[in-house]
């Protein structure tokens, strides 16, 4: 009888539980790139790199030296080992990144077994070269991108760029040189080389994708004239300026300094307004990889 009055006494309305998860636009255009991106690796993988009899970096690396010296099949070695390390760096990734990840090394694997038999073969192994290295990164950098990763040292790039703040892309390539020193027990120097090559060309690839078509740059002037500096900036080459407060450590003098944010290609005019109106002005120009904000477009 008691276990009856506290149900009644329960008000079941206000304890309903929404189980329909939430999927918006950007949502499908996030799997739609992950499904992209996978697939554009798989083809630099199987298409290029195996078919030159070349290596590749990180877990996809070791699965190809297990295929040259064993003939296991990259997609069954790549998953196994990647689903390691997922089991190891989960910690490191959000639950959003985790998602996305986990469903980037099922489709790896899987588009890596779909195509095994897509080999493009050539005699100019320095086509395997480039083109393995632009589908690798452009698809690694699709991937990374949506906020995923392709697991594997990926996962190990990222958690060096969040407790290090090192570039993902130069991680993975410090990650990648020593599967390459591993891969010289099955290639010979020469393919390892021509493989360095290949992913120095993915990593810029995938420096680009990430950061970016239209780089910025940040201008740091000292200057004795930076109120004419500053108007010159902002009616000509119109980007807004911030001005700052210094003074120097040996001097003890005070001076203001200018800030902008502009990009690349202002940057020849700029110089040309700063030589124009102090030719003794200290300029710093400094790459910055990611601008945020509603003051800036």
């Amino acid at each position: 009888m008691k276990i009856r009055e506290r149900l009644r006494r329960i008000n079941f309305d206000k304890r309903k539980l929404s189980i329909r998860p939430q999927i918006t636009q950007q949502t499908l255009i996030n799997l739609g790139t992950v499904i992209l991106g996978s697939f554009l690796f798989s083809i630099g993988v199987n298409s290029f790199m195996i078919a030159g009899n070349l290596g590749e970096g990180g877990v996809t690396g070791i699965a190809i030296v297990l295929l040259y010296a064993f003939d296991i099949s990259p997609a069954i070695s790549t998953f196994v080992f990647n689903a390691i390390l997922l089991a190891v760096g989960f910690r490191y990734l959000s639950k959003r990144s985790m998602y996305y990840t986990i469903f980037a090394v099922f489709l790896m694997s899987l588009f890596l077994a779909l195509t095994e038999t897509w080999q493009i073969q050539t005699d100019q192994i320095l086509i395997n070269t480039v083109f393995g290295g632009l589908f690798v990164g452009l698809g690694i950098g699709l991937v990374i991108r949506v906020g995923a990763t392709t697991a594997g040292t990926t996962i190990l790039a990222r958690i060096a760029n969040q407790y290090l703040d090192v570039n993902v892309s130069y991680a993975v390539l410090f990650f990648d040189m020593i599967v390459m020193l591993i891969s010289l027990t099955v290639l010979t120097l020469e393919q390892v080389l021509l493989t360095v090559i290949a992913l120095y060309i993915a990593m810029k690839v995938m420096d680009f994708i990430i950061e970016g078509m239209n780089p910025k740059k940040a201008i740091t002037i000292i200057s004795n004239q930076p109120e004419v500096l500053g108007k010159m900036i902002n009616s000509e080459i119109g980007r807004g300026v911030t001005m700052m407060d210094g003074k120097g450590f040996y001097s003890k003098e005070e001076k203001d300094i200018l800030y902008v944010i502009i990009n690349k290609s202002q940057l020849t005019r700029i110089k040309r307004l700063v030589k124009k109106y102090d030719e003794h002005a200290f300029v710093v120009v400094h790459d910055v990889n990611s601008v945020l904000g509603n003051y800036f477009i």
